[in-house]
């Protein structure tokens, strides 16, 4: 008698937790359901979110002549550089057709205030100055100015020492920031401005100049081409972010800096950054038109 009450008893109890074990699997399988859910609608909702420009063409103006940013291969005779990869993929979130244009950078930042392009990518520093002729997006990365010399160069090591010697000539490229932080720390008759920086690194390896103030970028990338040449010195002498530029009152900017937040946020600015900005870069101004 107590055996059979036992076992009933004991089947009782096994039948009450499969019961449990049921109910506590099925909320389980519920709750992750639920998330998964929100998590989709979440993402909905950011996509919801974005703005919609109907594929609209944009015209972007590029220099193609400025590694990693831009720049024509000799091997392929196709346009690349982060910003084209940059500007398809926002474009990509935006629903807009970039249409990419050669320009000069001599008279890039005006040709864009006075409307002649949409936008222009070339690795635009942020000035006050620049922004009240053009509208920037927000920034997407931060560039030291570091000094390019020759690789055997020992009578300075800095700007500081390069400085202190009258008889030593700057170059850099007209128009840019580079230009300006030049002027700001010698005088003009030690600076030797260029259109392009091709040209101030090519007075500068013939003997022509003693430095060129350079974006760190740009400089690594000469220095590859010329590894037992050139070498970049010193610390940085200014850091500065980049961004792409528009007329003022352009209603693209607002569209493009939803689509930087998103590519910072999905992890693409870190991948493009990896593969531009590191030595994964291998493209050298030998390999370029």
């Amino acid at each position: 008698m107590k055996n059979r009450k036992f076992l009933i008893l004991f089947t009782v109890l096994t039948t009450i937790l499969l019961m449990l074990a049921a109910c506590s699997s099925s909320d389980s399988d519920s709750s992750e359901t639920a998330a998964d859910e929100t998590t989709t609608e979440s993402n909905d909702a950011a996509m919801d979110d974005a703005p919609d420009l109907g594929g609209r063409e944009i015209t972007v103006a590029v220099e193609n002549a400025y590694l990693p940013f831009n720049y024509i291969s000799i091997e392929t005779g196709e346009a690349a550089g982060w910003d084209y990869d940059a500007i398809d993929a926002i474009c990509e979130l935006i629903n807009c057709t970039p249409v990419y244009v050669e320009a000069a950078w001599e008279g890039m930042i005006q040709a864009v205030a006075d409307g002649q392009f949409d936008m222009a990518a070339d690795g635009i520093t942020i000035t006050e100055d620049r922004a009240e002729i053009v509208a920037f997006s927000d920034g997407y990365i931060n560039i030291d100015q570091r000094l390019l010399v020759r690789i055997d160069e020992d009578r300075f090591a800095n700007m500081d020492e390069f400085a202190a010697d009258d008889s030593l000539i700057i170059g850099t490229q007209t128009g840019t920031t580079n230009f300006e932080t030049a002027s700001n720390i010698l005088p003009e008759d030690r600076i030797q401005a260029f259109e392009q920086f091709p040209f101030a690194v090519e007075a500068l390896i013939n003997g022509d100049l003693d430095a060129v103030i350079i974006d760190e970028t740009a400089g690594q990338g000469y220095q590859g081409v010329n590894s037992d040449e050139l070498k970049l010195i010193g610390d940085s002498l200014s850091s500065d972010k980049l961004g792409f530029i528009f007329p003022l009152e352009s209603d693209l900017v607002e569209p493009i800096n939803y689509a930087l937040r998103e590519l910072a946020e999905n992890g693409t600015l870190d991948t493009l950054a990896q593969q531009y900005f590191t030595d994964e870069f291998t493209i050298t101004y030998d390999d370029i038109q």
